[in-house]
């Protein structure tokens, strides 16, 4: 597709990260869409390297059609009418992002909606979706305010109507929660042997909720099972997650309460977990762990095992962190070819928790942009340690930290997508990663 050049007033139209246009009635169609608000657009040809202007309708036999393959495969807006879990994971390009709670920031001037939608996958409070729980304190709650599902809903289809792809999912507490989730001496908070409330982590105000007891449990299991039933969202995250007796038995209770279609995931970090694989779909690996080689192997590792371990459909999240800042690029390449080249699953690049900022805030980057399509094949190793994968519009490319750096051929002139060169080789740093497009592919 050709790059058009547009104004963010449009973003909820055209945005970079390829979020087709719907419908908002049957009786609209694109090409009034079109006439409303593009009289022309600036089109960059990077094959020939010049710039040219093409009126309406020029531009309406270049998109029209893309734009028409698009709701004939994806949402149709005007019915409603979705696609199931499985069909929106399968049928979403790469790169693949997602967001943990926080947004990306770096967009000020675009709609938050608009820019939520450019992620792939999203999780959140149940708050953030508009829903509310019955009870107060909000922890009592095993049933979700009726009022409040209607907005859940309008938030829902709003954001699949920019991003038809696009994966939703709530978190549910049940690690740690702030003081105001249960009553001040409930049984259900998690006490150490002298009787004082145990913290949730040493930077954090939160306090521990006691998950080895059985009612507990069972009560973190309808919360579950009563916020997918609202339709709102497509599953659970369960936070800092471990291969325990009692972890065990809450997601054997959860699975219950949710059903077999819908997602679980895990924050398991950079560890397996196999005893409760079979009930999870996808774990979100939050690396705070990536300064040595070692490291990243080990992230690579369990990123490949759960790719082949988890329940299906998969949805492995990969973040990790900045080291220096977040224009620590060659960095976020990595985590992007890493999650290209390992796995189908999404990724993020994030500032590190102990900031006093909000945890997992993010800038959306132009290298998420990148248009590669759909996967051709599983990675491969290289002779030369690099990892390279093929995809319908290109290559992506991986090299671990500690490896050389790496010459990169191809028998015709491929497009970095991190440098905007086009030639037959490349040199790839490391830790780095790129994305080489091929050459009759216009653009990002």
């Amino acid at each position: 597709m050709l790059p058009l050049h547009y104004s963010p007033k449009y973003d909820a139209h055209f945005t970079p990260n390829r979020r087709p246009m719907q419908e908002n009635s049957h009786s609209k169609t694109f090409e009034s869409e079109i006439d409303k608000f593009m009289p022309f657009y600036y089109v960059l040809l990077p094959t020939i390297g010049t710039v040219g202007v093409i009126d309406k309708k020029m531009l309406k036999r270049v998109i029209f059609p893309a734009l028409a393959l698009a709701v004939w495969f994806g949402q149709d807006a005007a019915t409603g009418k979705e696609r199931s879990i499985s069909e929106r994971i399968a049928a979403r390009d790469f790169p693949s992002v997602f967001q943990a709670w926080s947004p990306a920031d770096n967009l000020p001037n675009e709609d938050k909606l608009v820019t939520a939608a450019r992620h792939d996958l999203i999780w959140h409070g149940v708050g953030w979706y508009g829903l509310a729980w019955d009870k107060n304190p909000s922890g009592l709650g095993e049933s979700i305010r009726p009022e409040s599902i209607e907005a859940g809903l309008r938030k829902r289809k709003a954001l699949l109507e920019l991003n038809p792809n696009l994966i939703l999912i709530a978190e549910i507490r049940y690690r740690d929660a702030s003081r105001r989730f249960l009553p001040p001496n409930h049984k259900w908070w998690r006490r150490n042997e002298n009787g004082t409330l145990t913290k949730g982590w040493s930077e954090g105000g939160f306090l521990q909720l006691d998950f080895d007891n059985p009612k507990y449990r069972r009560h973190v299991a309808k919360r579950a099972g009563a916020v997918v039933r609202t339709g709102v969202v497509d599953g659970v995250l369960l936070d800092w997650w471990r291969d325990d007796d009692s972890r065990l038995e809450l997601v054997k209770v959860v699975r219950q309460a949710i059903g077999d279609k819908h997602l679980i995931i895990a924050n398991a970090n950079d560890r397996t977990t196999p005893r409760t694989a079979p009930y999870i779909n996808g774990y979100f690996m939050e690396c705070y762990r990536s300064k040595s080689p070692k490291d990243w192997q080990r992230i690579a590792d369990t990123l490949k095992w759960a790719e082949m371990n988890l329940r299906p459909p998969r949805a492995n999240c990969l973040e990790t962190w900045y080291h220096n800042s977040r224009d620590d690029l060659n960095l976020m390449r990595a985590t992007t070819t890493l999650a290209l080249t390992c796995s189908n699953g999404y990724c993020l690049f994030s500032d590190p928790n102990p900031l006093p900022t909000g945890d997992h805030r993010h800038n959306w980057y132009t290298f998420w942009d990148t248009r590669l399509g759909k996967p051709i094949n599983p990675g491969i190793t290289m002779p030369d340690g690099t990892i390279r994968r093929n995809f319908d519009n290109g290559t992506a490319i991986y090299n671990p930290m500690g490896n050389k750096t790496a010459r990169i051929t191809f028998n015709q002139p491929r497009t970095s997508a991190a440098t905007g060169k086009a030639s037959k080789i490349h040199a790839l740093k490391s830790p780095d990663g790129d994305i080489y497009l091929k050459q009759h592919f216009f653009g990002r």
